[in-house]
């Protein structure tokens, strides 16, 4: 049961007495998780083996939209905020948190490489008392299967010499939500390792919620997000449905969300993108697999998404009334995989982009929060939205719906509109916008 944390354990001790934080992995996980525990008085030390990042970092820049460059500078101005590209002075910190990359594999199996290289680059500077704690989202048991024989390889065991814990991360990116306020899963390996990590994060999270387990703790990641790519499959079909049907799927949603119970409105578009939704459900299917289970509505739910590039284009070709899209020209509002951020893992503009491109369309795009967008050896520039870019595409394709953006003068000066995320549902007069 989710509770509110009391002021006990590390809350109530000296800084001084704090223990020293590290964060393995300054992404969109990490670097919020590592100005979280700034606040709270910890001394940090973010890791990225990405060179340019750190640079970025250690002049106050951030490179990603929930964290401001003022946030940022003020953890640096605080000197508990340490940056650096190498695992140099890991031994001198006391919990080690890894919030790297767990992608696909070409086949759609986990990718467990880039915590597999975190773990033998901490490999060396592991010590007695040490707290290691997973936050990666990823298949249960890869805690005990993977993170724990490694960690006592080096001759200290699990539970008495050095300690292992799991707490799936649940960033929502471009959410208005602080990270403290998400109540926050923690599990350990043994009881002891569980008691470290709710000593620990209770001092930042206000709500902890322990569970019995680390593959608990993994497999309510991979629910939460599975529940997520299932429902939004099922409003994907349906809105292809209500599409030949002459119905707008759009309208329906809003009216059905006018139920008290039993409804949670799910929104339509050109397919499900990020770090976490189109992946988590996947490490579940080839953990089932290998039980020889069967993920039936995983596996729909996966198909569904991955024909939705195929549907957009089919959608381009009846609005323009072509049967090939050879030698046109489309201008792509919205590049990143949800509104409001500018994370393009896993967006469906990559596969749409690619596929337009490899049928002869010249592509241009705007995203007010992506500069640039590449697509294979291909790089591509953001370029302003006026009246002249719009008029000289054939067609304007809405892929993303951020905010900030002016629908009324895509509308005004645009030929034609294909509205993938009912971006336009402001503007009064459309004649020329067809909705996915």
């Amino acid at each position: 049961m989710c509770h509110p944390v009391a002021d006990r354990g590390y809350r109530t001790v000296s800084n001084d007495l704090l223990p020293r934080i590290g964060v393995i992995g300054l992404g969109y996980v990490g670097l919020p998780l590592a100005l979280l525990f700034v606040r709270e008085d910890f001394h940090v030390m973010g890791i990225d083996i990405d060179a340019h990042k750190v640079q970025e970092l250690m002049k106050g820049n951030s490179y990603i939209t929930d964290v401001s460059n003022e946030q940022l500078s003020m953890a640096l101005k605080s000197g508990r905020l340490h940056v650096s590209h190498t695992f140099q002075g890991v031994s001198e910190l006391d919990v080690l948190i890894i919030c790297v990359p767990t992608p696909l594999t070409p086949t759609f199996g986990p990718d467990l490489s880039y915590l597999q290289s975190a773990l033998m680059a901490l490999k060396p500077f592991l010590r007695a008392g040490h707290l290691i704690v997973l936050e990666s989202s990823t298949y249960p048991g890869t805690t005990e299967e993977v993170v724990v024989p490694l960690v006592e390889s080096t001759g200290l065991s699990v539970g008495q010499d050095i300690f292992v814990a799991y707490s799936p991360e649940r960033v929502d990116p471009g959410r208005p939500m602080s990270l403290e306020e998400i109540p926050k899963i923690v599990s350990g390996v043994t009881e002891q390792c569980r008691d470290k990590i709710v000593a620990v994060y209770e001092a930042v999270f206000k709500y902890v919620v322990p569970v019995s387990n680390t593959r608990t703790a993994e497999m309510v990641k991979i629910l939460e997000n599975t529940q997520r790519l299932i429902n939004i499959s099922l409003v994907n079909e349906m809105s292809t449905i209500c599409r030949e049907m002459q119905i707008n799927i759009w309208e329906v949603i809003q009216a059905a969300g006018t139920k008290p119970y039993g409804y949670t409105m799910y929104f339509p578009g050109p397919g499900i993108g990020g770090h976490c939704i189109p992946v988590d459900p996947l490490y579940m299917k080839w953990k089932a697999n290998q039980f020889g289970l069967q993920t039936n509505l995983i596996d729909a739910a996966h198909q569904i998404n991955q024909a939705r590039p195929l549907e957009v284009i089919r959608l381009l070709k009846q609005t323009l009334q072509v049967e090939t899209l050879w030698g046109k020209r489309i201008f792509v509002v919205g590049v990143a995989y949800k509104k409001n951020v500018n994370d393009t893992r896993e967006s469906p503009a990559l596969p749409i982009v690619e596929r337009l491109q490899n049928q002869g369309v010249a592509i241009t795009y705007h995203d007010p929060l992506v500069e640039r967008f590449r697509i294979g050896s291909e790089t591509l520039k953001s370029v302003p939205i006026s009246p002249a870019v719009l008029a000289e595409n054939d067609c304007v394709l809405i892929l993303t719906d951020h905010s900030g953006v002016d629908y009324n003068e895509i509308v005004k000066h645009a030929r034609l509109i294909v509205d993938t995320r009912n971006a336009t549902v402001g503007v009064a007069e459309k004649p020329n916008v067809v909705l996915f």
